[in-house]
C-alpha cells in the first residue's frame, strides 16, 4: 500500500498449477536437484486465452469456483468470514519470531526496548508467504512489515525522540522468517525455537547484485565499494521464486529521507524534497537517512530483495536488474524454456508496470543453484494503447534515448533512474498498480488502486487504461502476452471498474458483477483458479463520499471466467486487507490484517491507543496490533468452495 501523507485441484484435472503450488514442491525437489525439470512442466504458459473477456481461458477447473455464501458489509472491529468457515488470529506485531534463546514478551504499554523489538514480529504485516516443509501441517511463513505507527510503538508515541526510538522503529521494519505447525485440534502455532526464525530489519547487512552493483550512484563514505547497503525498509508486497526463495519490495521510502538544501532533478523525480521527511524523523540520529550528509542512500533503497527463508545466516540481495521503484510486489512466471520472468508494479500516482525477463533459465537444484540469476536480464516497461494493444519497451542502455546524453552513463546508472528511462521511453501512466497475480487461465492481474490525481488541473488526464477521472474507485487491469511470458506485445482489457452503483458519479459508479468494493490492492491466484482481492481503502475517505456504503476493508474472490465477485472477509476498523497464501492442499489460507485502528491522520495518539480498534485482543490495557488470520473451513475442506 501507498500512504499519502496526501487448492489445489485434483491431480487428473486439466491445466498447469501456479507457482504457489510448485513452491510447495520445494522440500520435495529443489534439494534432490529435480526442480528444473518440474519448472519447465508445470509452468509452461497456458492456451491462449481470449482478450477482451477471458471467459474461455484454458487451465481453469470446470464447474463453479465460488462456493461460499457472501459475508455482508460491515464496520465492526472484527473478522468476519462466511457461514462455515474459522479464523484463527496468530503472530501478532510485538510476538515473539522464536530466535533461540529470545523471546521477549510484548509489553501492551509500548515500553519494549529496541532489541526486544529486534526479536519480536515485526509490525504492519503485509506480503506473506507459506513455504512447505512436511506437507500441508508444517511450514515457514514470511511476511513483511510496511512502516511503523510511532504512536503506538512507543509508550509516549514521539513527544520524545531518541536514538533508541529509531533503532526501535527501523527493528519493526522489515520481513519476519517464522516456523509454524498445526496441531492435532486443528489450531495453528508458531514453533518456538526455530533454527529458521529470523528477523530481517533496517540495519541487516545486505548485499547489491546486478547491474548497478558498485555503481558510483550507490557507493558511500560508510562503504565505498557501493556493494553492501544496510537494511530494508517501507517493505509491501512480495513474491515467491520457483528456487524456493522469497522477494520482498521497497516501497515508499523517499519518505524515511531529510532532503538536502538543493535538491537536483533526480531528487525531485524521486519525491526528494528540502526538509524533514514526512514524519518518521530518523534522521535526527542516524545520519544514512540525511541526504545532505548522504545523497546517495536514497539509491541504495527502492529495490526488490531476495531473501533464503531457509538459510537463516544467507544475506539478502538487492537485485539491480529488477530495476529500482516504489516496488509494490514481485510476481514470477516461468518461460516454456524455463527462464523467470518478475512482474512488478509501482505503487504511486501516474508510475510505471515492468517486467524483468532472465537472460538464463532456472537452474536444477535451489537457492544456491540460482544465486545470480535475477541478475541478468532485461528489464521492460509496459505502454497501453488505446485499441486494446499493448507492447514492452526494453529499458537497454545504449537503446534509443538511453544514453549518456541523456543523463544515463551506463546499464546501471538506467537501473538507478528507472523511472527517468520510463518516462523517456513514453510508457503508460498508471493509477497507482499494485499487487500482480497470474492466473490459472494464462493472463496476467493487476490492481490499479486508486488516482484522486488523474485528470486534475495539471496532471495527466484519462487514456484508455485508465479511463476515470478522480479514480476513488480503482480498478483491476489484465492482459495476456502474445506468444510466451517474454513476448514483446500483448492484449489487454479492464477485468474489473471497482465502485459502488449507488453512487451519483458515474466514474464511481464501477462495472462490477456482484458484490461491490472500492480501492483493490492486495492480489493473488490460488491453485484453482480464483483471484483474491484484498481492499486497501484510506481511513481518511473510508465511510465518506464515493466510499460511503463500502464499510470496512475487505476481502474478495472473484472467477475470472464469468467476473462475478463475492466478499469473502470483512476485516477489523481501520485496517487493510493484505498479503494472501495457502498451505498446498488448499484447506489452510493465511492473510495478514494490517494497521487496524489506523486514525485518520495515519498517526495513533499515544494517549488514546485503542480510540479506534483493539483489535485483535480485545484487553483493557492494550493497542491494536496487525496479525496473521488463519482462515479454514469448518468441514477441513478446500478454502474458496
Amino acid at each position: 500500500m501507498a500512504k499519502d501523507f496526501d487448492s489445489m485441484e485434483d491431480s487428473n484435472r486439466s491445466g498447469n498449477p501456479s507457482i504457489h503450488e510448485v513452491s510447495a514442491l520445494r522440500r520435495r525437489t529443489l534439494l534432490s536437484g529435480g526442480l528444473a525439470s518440474a519448472v519447465g512442466g508445470l509452468l509452461a504458459p497456458l492456451a491462449a486465452v481470449s482478450l477482451p473477456g477471458c471467459a474461455t481461458g484454458a487451465g481453469i477447473a470446470s464447474g463453479p469456483l465460488l462456493g461460499f455464501k457472501s459475508v455482508p458489509i460491515g464496520t465492526a472491529d472484527r473478522i468476519v468470514v462466511p457461514e462455515g468457515y474459522v479464523a484463527q488470529i496468530i503472530a501478532p506485531w510485538g510476538d515473539p519470531v522464536g530466535l533461540s534463546g529470545e523471546n521477549p514478551a510484548f509489553k501492551e504499554d509500548g515500553s519494549n526496548t529496541a532489541a526486544e523489538q529486534e526479536a519480536q514480529l515485526g509490525m504492519h504485516h503485509d506480503g506473506i508467504h507459506f513455504y512447505s516443509q512436511e506437507g500441508s501441517r508444517q511450514g515457514l511463513l514470511v511476511m513483511n512489515h510496511e512502516y511503523t505507527d510511532d504512536g503506538l510503538l512507543h509508550a509516549d508515541g514521539m513527544k520524545t525522540w531518541t536514538a533508541e526510538k529509531v533503532r526501535k522503529a527501523q527493528a519493526a521494519h522489515g520481513v519476519s522468517v517464522i516456523e509454524v505447525e498445526q496441531k492435532a485440534d486443528g489450531q495453528w502455532d508458531i514453533v518456538r525455537p526455530s533454527p529458521w526464525a529470523r528477523r530481517i530489519t533496517a540495519r541487516t547487512p545486505m548485499a547489491f547484485g546486478g547491474p548497478a552493483a558498485g555503481h558510483a550512484l550507490l557507493r558511500t563514505a560508510a562503504d565505498p565499494a557501493g556493494r553492501q547497503p544496510l537494511g530494508t525498509l517501507n517493505n509491501c508486497a512480495s513474491g515467491i521464486t520457483p528456487w524456493g526463495t522469497y522477494l520482498t519490495c521497497e516501497e515508499n521510502f523517499i519518505n524515511y529521507f531529510k532532503g538536502p538544501d538543493a535538491p537536483n532533478a533526480h531528487d525531485t523525480r524521486w519525491g526528494l524534497r528540502k526538509g524533514e521527511p514526512a514524519g518518521y524523523r530518523w534522521a535526527e540520529h542516524d545520519a544514512r537517512f540525511d541526504a545532505t550528509k548522504n545523497p546517495n542512500e536514497p539509491n541504495r533503497f527502492g529495490w526488490i530483495v531476495e531473501i533464503d527463508p531457509f538459510n537463516a545466516s544467507s544475506t539478502p540481495v538487492k537485485r539491480t536488474a529488477l530495476g529500482r521503484a516504489a516496488h509494490e510486489g514481485a510476481t514470477v512466471a516461468v518461460t516454456r524454456d524455463g527462464r523467470a520472468v518478475v512482474y512488478s508494479g509501482e505503487d504511486s500516482r501516474f508510475e510505471y508496470i515492468y517486467k524483468f525477463v532472465s537472460r538464463d533459465a532456472i537452474r536444477k537444484g535451489g537457492a544456491r543453484e540460482n544465486a545470480d540469476l535475477l541478475d541478468h536480464g532485461t528489464l521492460y516497461v509496459a505502454r497501453f494503447n488505446a485499441d486494446g494493444s499493448g507492447q514492452w519497451i526494453a529499458l537497454t542502455h545504449g537503446q534509443g534515448p538511453l544514453t549518456a546524453a541523456n543523463g544515463f552513463a551506463d546499464a546501471g546508472e538506467v537501473m538507478v533512474k528507472t523511472r527517468q528511462a520510463s518516462d523517456l521511453l513514453g510508457a503508460t501512466k498508471m493509477d497507482r498498480p499494485e499487487w500482480i497475480a497470474v492466473g490459472k487461465d494464462g493472463a496476467v492481474y493487476c490492481t490499479l488502486t486508486n488516482n484522486s490525481n488523474r485528470g486534475g488541473t495539471g496532471q495527466p488526464g484519462v487514456d484508455a487504461a485508465n479511463p476515470r477521472t478522480n479514480n476513488s474507485m480503482g480498478n483491476i487491469i489484465r492482459w495476456k502476452e502474445v506468444g510466451d511470458f517474454d513476448g514483446a506485445r500483448f492484449q489487454w482489457d479492464h477485468f474489473i471498474l471497482a465502485g459502488d452503483p449507488a453512487n451519483e458519479r458515474q466514474d464511481a459508479k464501477g462495472s462490477v458483477k456482484g458484490d461491490m468494493f472500492a480501492c483493490p490492492d492486495g492480489l493473488w491466484a490460488d491453485g484453482r483458479g480464483v483471484l483474491w482481492v484484498q481492499t486497501d481503502m484510506s481511513t481518511s475517505a473510508m465511510g465518506k463520499g464515493d466510499l460511503a456504503r463500502l464499510g470496512n476493508n475487505a476481502m474478495l474472490a472473484a472467477d475470472p471466467r464469468t467476473g462475478e465477485i463475492r466478499r469473502f472477509l470483512v476485516g477489523p476498523s481501520g485496517c487493510e486487507i493484505t498479503g494472501a497464501t495457502m498451505t498446498p492442499d488448499g484447506k489452510t489460507m493465511f492473510i495478514n490484517i494490517q494497521h487496524p485502528g489506523e486514525s485518520p491522520s495515519e498517526r495513533s495518539d499515544p494517549s488514546e491507543p485503542r480510540k479506534f480498534s483493539n483489535w485483535p485482543d480485545q484487553r483493557p490495557a492494550g493497542r491494536p496490533r496487525s496479525a496473521t488470520v488463519v482462515i479454514r473451513k469448518a468441514d477441513g475442506g478446500v478454502v474458496g468452495t
